[in-house]
């Protein structure tokens, strides 16, 4: 008996072929840039919703517009290809019309996560350099403090009333043309200019501006919508943060370039999701994995099977949450795929496969050289052989991910674009791996692969821990405690919870007679998003250093918030009292019990 219609739709072969298909014209360079995308999309889709959120929509029609307007706002500012504009606004429609109005015109728009404060705020916008910054008045609070560390030079503009002290963009935007750009106006950017920054902590320091192309733009966009077959009637859910690349243009390009509706919430909630799904009679949804195991945490509700889903996308579903994730609210088709923000490849899970986070067809072998290579725990860097070669693993193996970088066009499409800082480029590429001269992109994730070739995540290299759907740079965690009185010496790692993803902050903490516990938490409540607050702290007589003078955070890692293991005192931040109460056996036991929220 033949396969029906839907059955080949949802089949990995077609999604693969897909994807391959509405990729091949941008290969080629054959494809304009997503901005310039957005008129064509206009003129077809019209009045059609593009992007709706609770108080706000676009249709493609109004998009198209605002792109324009943006666009000769950018020019009629004296911006320039090459110039950067630093976005801070939370989720709304107006968000993509900006930064594709300013790219378009081949301006660099700096996407600025939202839960950032201070001194690391002001870090993330000079390390990008930007003529502008754009800040939406709801987060005028964060812009101010950040202020005093910004070059006066940098000029900047407000979203929406409530900051009297800066010019209105929304207000000027708005007197401006709507008419789709003339070729006398402005000289278009090419697929492989600079499109965005979008940030991402890698494994060290503070937050680092990864390179996105307009080519990575397209490619993204139109990968995705070939493997979820993305349709005009599609309705996507999309309650991740539009600075990260995946809330940001995997939900939103793969839906738009489609002609479906991208339905916007300014940040997750498991008391509304369900309902939201529901009521917005939404197709689709993006996910992250702690999104799922908070869902699965939740209490039932009516509409969670009451939907008209057809396929949830995303990154983080571990295996454990997967089965129940699935079965309990009747989600016909899991896409899980692994992605990196500044990485050369990607995998896809286009099968199904419990845990799985992808795995390369043979066919696409050729184009996707990806690698598992040992690691060495001691060096932090993939362990070499005699002949000073890296060494494969085996299958079920586990070792670091890495994949070949090459610039040209002809032989693969593993382009490793980098960082603002070429030196961070650097540091995340490994030479001399198979054969001398060759070189590949580090991922920092230790990974092992089955014998049927699907990969499976394990852990994360180096000192990045990955909490509440966010990866926590320990060094940038430590630079703040180690600002806080009272504290002569800190180290920082995650340590694993019962029942949660990825893993908690702690913090070890060697402190003198000026520590004070409520003033530390609000120390940290001020200068860090909450994902990145360490959940446990320990105070210490002194931290002990390897022969290389690195703090031993392995053996801390290990000996995690047990009260029967350690001496001392142990505090946990209890988010509902809003303090650090000490840990004893008793709270232990709730937390391994899943009785506390975190």
């Amino acid at each position: 008996m033949s396969a029906g219609p839907d059955e080949n739709r949802n089949s990995p072969l077609e999604a693969w072929v897909r994807a391959l298909q509405l990729t091949a014209p941008i290969e080629r360079r054959e494809a304009p840039t997503l901005p310039v995308l957005i008129d064509a999309l206009g003129e077809r889709f019209g009045a059609a919703p593009a992007l709706v959120s609770a108080d706000a929509s676009l249709s493609y029609r109004s998009l198209a517009d605002s792109v324009n307007r943006h666009a000769r706002w950018a020019l009629q500012q004296g911006l320039v290809a090459g110039d950067v504009v630093c976005l801070l606004m939370p989720n709304c429609p107006d968000y993509m019309a900006i930064w594709l109005g300013l790219t378009r015109v081949g301006v660099i728009v700096s996407l600025l996560n939202t839960n950032l404060t201070g001194e690391v705020l002001a870090h993330s916008i000079n390390i990008v350099a930007p003529r502008y910054v754009i800040v939406a008045a709801a987060l005028s609070r964060a812009a101010r403090a950040a202020r005093a560390h910004i070059p006066p030079t940098v000029q900047c503009w407000v979203h929406g009333p409530g900051y009297p002290e800066l010019p209105r963009l929304d207000l000027e935007v708005a007197r401006l043309p709507a008419e789709k750009l003339t070729d006398a106006e402005y000289q278009p950017p090419a697929l492989d200019d600079r499109a965005l920054y979008i940030y991402t902590s890698g494994t060290t320091g503070l937050p680092k501006a990864a390179n996105v192309s307009h080519l990575r733009l397209m490619k993204w966009s139109h990968w995705f919508a070939g493997l979820m077959d993305t349709q005009s009637s599609d309705r996507m859910y999309n309650c991740l943060p539009l600075y990260h690349s995946v809330g940001g243009v995997v939900a939103t390009g793969a839906t738009l370039i489609a002609g479906g509706t991208v339905v916007l919430r300014e940040r997750f909630s498991a008391g509304d999701f369900w309902r939201d799904i529901a009521t917005e009679r939404c197709t689709l949804f993006q996910y992250i994995g702690e999104l799922c195991r908070y869902l699965v945490s939740s209490p039932r509700q009516p509409e969670e099977t009451r939907h008209a889903l057809r396929l949830c996308c995303g990154n983080g579903l571990r295996p454990e949450v997967w089965e129940e994730f699935k079965a309990r609210f009747r989600i016909p088709r899991i896409l899980e795929y692994y992605a990196a923000t500044e990485g050369n490849f990607s995998l896809y899970n286009c099968e199904g496969q419990p845990g799985a986070i992808g795995r390369i067809p043979p066919f696409l072998a050729h184009r996707i050289p990806v690698a598992l290579v040992k690691f060495d725990p001691a060096s932090g860097a993939p362990l070499r052989d005699g002949t000073g070669l890296c060494v494969r693993c085996d299958v079920n193996e586990v070792g670091e991910a890495i994949g070949e970088i090459s610039n040209a066009n002809g032989k693969h499409s593993s382009r490793f674009e980098g960082y603002a800082d070429p030196e961070a480029s650097l540091q995340k590429m490994v030479r001399d791996v198979f054969a001398r001269g060759d070189a590949w992109y580090r991922t920092g994730d230790l990974m092992r692969k089955d014998e049927h070739g699907y990969f499976y995540f394990v852990d994360r290299v180096g000192d990045t821990y990955r909490w509440k759907g966010e990866n926590v740079s320990t060094g940038e965690v430590t630079a703040v405690i180690t600002a806080c009185p009272g504290v002569s010496d800190a180290a920082v790692y995650g340590v694993t919870v019962p029942g949660t993803d990825g893993r908690a902050g702690m913090a070890a903490l060697v402190v003198n007679t000026k520590f004070e516990l409520g003033t530390f938490r609000h120390h940290l409540a001020t200068r860090l998003p909450d994902y990145a607050r360490p959940l446990f702290l320990r105070i210490v007589t002194s931290i002990e250093l390897t022969g290389t003078f690195k703090l031993r955070k392995q053996e801390l890692a290990l000996e995690g918030y047990d009260p029967a293991r350690i001496t001392g005192d142990l505090y946990f931040d209890d988010r509902q009292r809003q303090a650090y109460v000490r840990l004893d056996a008793a709270l232990a036991a709730r937390l391994r019990a899943g009785k506390l929220r975190l």
